[in-house]
């Protein structure tokens, strides 16, 4: 049993922020394996059968900073092990478009990743971060990453997200390494 939480904050307001990388590699994935997501844990959730695997898609409805109070109630009621946890979130370290897949980690300053160690009560999950860049200033950080992306950006951010559905696909398969290997370069 696996668990992918793409963190966002929901509402039609929030939809193409960049603080919303999460929900949308979960709607990229959904799209293509025909999931439908309905309400559940605090989030709108999905299921699917992999390889004889349970795969539960979760985007919290709890804004950001309460991420973990869904992912923690989903990964309880189903007892899922921490190196079965796959967080997708956008990350400012990271430039425009790179990829990054870890094991584990700290919360790096992200608030939704905060909440996640909070609830869980561990950092050794998974984490998959999609580089949203960091603004020129310190002080527009929220600004930055709950703005929509510049038509030029938003073209680099879409075949970030294809990617990260990609990489979501071998990290489901076991395949951690290569998936390191081939998207942690770019």
């Amino acid at each position: 049993m696996k668990a992918i939480v793409g963190l966002g904050n929901p509402g039609v307001k929030y939809s193409r922020t960049k603080h919303n990388a999460g929900f949308m590699v979960l709607d990229n994935i959904a799209k293509e394996e025909g999931l439908v997501f309905r309400s559940g844990f605090r989030g709108q959730a999905a299921e699917a059968k992999k390889d004889g695997e349970r795969i539960f898609y979760l985007k919290p409805q709890t804004y950001m900073n309460l991420s973990g109070l869904a992912a923690a109630e989903l990964v309880n009621y189903y007892k899922i092990a921490p190196q079965d946890i796959l967080v997708i979130h956008d990350d400012m370290d990271l430039p425009l478009g790179r990829l990054r897949l870890r094991s584990k980690g700290s919360a790096g300053g992200h608030n939704g990743i905060k909440s996640l160690i909070a609830e869980l009560g561990i950092q050794d999950f998974w984490r998959l971060k999609i580089g949203v860049g960091r603004p020129k200033l310190e002080t527009d950080v929220v600004d930055h990453v709950l703005t929509s992306f510049a038509k030029q950006e938003a073209e680099i951010f879409e075949e970030a997200i294809i990617r990260a559905v990609k990489v979501s696909a071998l990290w489901c398969q076991g395949r951690q390494d290569e998936a390191m290997n081939l998207y942690n370069r770019e």
